[in-house]
């Protein structure tokens, strides 16, 4: 999971006020209970110290999330406004709320799709559409038009008619080119980890062999869909969500081999680290290249101090009051890894299974060591 998308939650200092609903139940006082579960849940947030400006933004606010279809929200809110609120395809199990120094961001691993995204890519002769899927809908993702004269070729076997031809087949060739890097383009920017190129065999074949190494690794060809208006089909988003699991199976395998691997190396090969101070250690100097997390890991809870500054994050208090942290407050050690993940640009990692996750459910692959598999050649 990348967490670009909680950066906002990083830019100015708390206290945090961190609520996750779940979606009002399907009865006829639907609009009264959720009413009362919003009222609730900002009363649970003044008892906990929360101001008033920061509960009345998050009651306007969740006041209207029974309309959303979405199975639940997040809301984070400080300083009277709402910073963040995140739409959840999995539903909280109940309302929660909690006012504290960092963002409570680590109930998200279980609520929020992990699976990469995947970019779609409609081609025919002359061009290609792109659209983005994070399994909930696609989005455009921008297109690319080639030459559309001539692309198709004739019967006659006259000098001028393979003359013609050739054009065509020059004509082909530039534009599968054209996609193929406007395809490379689009991978790049848009952050998705698989790609379905759709079209017909031909020019989505010679899209493909035309895409660099990198890309073809994780792009798949699909007979279903095309560029045409109304060409989608279930079979297309049914390829389409095999793609990001398979994307999403390899690099959970990867990161886990890797991590297994690493516990055995020591020193400055060391690649892997394990238990809160040695992770507050790596985070402190950026060196977290991918944070594994077991949801319901001891460690997530474990108590650590936090500064406003993503940077300030140890495991004693006196350690940032040495640093000039005056008021260092308490934090879970989930929460303060995500935020130090989510300013440094780590990779994280949500490993469910219990048998499969570090020791208390925290762990790290660094940065700035040779790749484990070479290491261990």
């Amino acid at each position: 999971m990348e967490l670009g998308f909680l950066s906002p939650l990083f830019q100015q200092p708390g206290p945090w006020a961190s609520v996750y609903l779940p979606p009002a139940t399907a009865t006829e006082d639907a609009a009264k209970q959720h009413e009362l579960t919003v009222r609730s849940v900002c009363d649970d947030l003044a008892a906990q110290g929360a101001d008033r400006d920061t509960c009345e933004a998050l009651r306007q606010r969740l006041a209207g999330a029974r309309a959303e279809r979405a199975p639940g929200v997040a809301a984070f809110a400080a300083g009277g406004r709402v910073v963040l609120d995140l739409p959840l395809p999995t539903a909280p199990g109940r309302p929660a709320a909690h006012w504290a120094a960092l963002p409570h961001t680590s109930p998200l691993l279980e609520l929020m799709d992990d699976t990469p995204p995947c970019l779609i890519a409609l081609v025919d002769r002359t061009g290609a559409d792109f659209r983005l899927d994070a399994g909930t809908g696609s989005r455009p993702a921008g297109s690319v038009e080639g030459e559309d004269w001539p692309v198709h070729r004739t019967a006659s076997a006259s000098w001028s008619e393979r003359h013609f031809q050739n054009s065509v087949e020059n004509t082909w060739e530039q534009n599968a080119a054209g996609i193929a890097r406007a395809l490379h383009e689009a991978f790049t920017d848009s952050g998705a980890g698989a790609v379905v190129l759709a079209g017909d065999p031909r020019e989505r074949r010679e899209v493909y062999d035309k895409l660099p190494e990198e890309v073809r690794a994780v792009t798949v060809e699909t007979e279903h869909g095309g560029r045409a208006p109304g060409s989608g089909t279930p079979r297309l988003d049914e390829e389409v969500e095999r793609a990001r699991h398979r994307l999403r199976g390899r690099r959970t395998e990867e990161i886990l081999d890797r991590y297994r691997t690493g516990l055995g190396l020591h020193g400055e090969q060391a690649a892997t680290v394990s238990g809160v101070p040695a992770l507050v250690e790596a985070a402190q100097s950026h060196r977290i290249a991918a944070l594994l997390i077991s949801p319901h890991g001891s460690d997530l809870e474990r108590e650590v101090w936090v500064g406003p500054d993503p940077d300030q994050l140890s495991t004693r208090r006196s350690d940032l009051q040495y640093l000039g942290e005056t008021s260092p407050s308490p934090a879970p050690a989930g929460d303060a890894l995500l935020r130090s993940a989510a300013v440094t640009g780590a990779e994280v990692l949500t490993v469910p299974e219990v048998r499969e996750a570090p020791e208390g459910g925290l762990g790290a692959l660094l940065r700035g060591t040779a790749p484990v598999s070479a290491q261990a050649r």
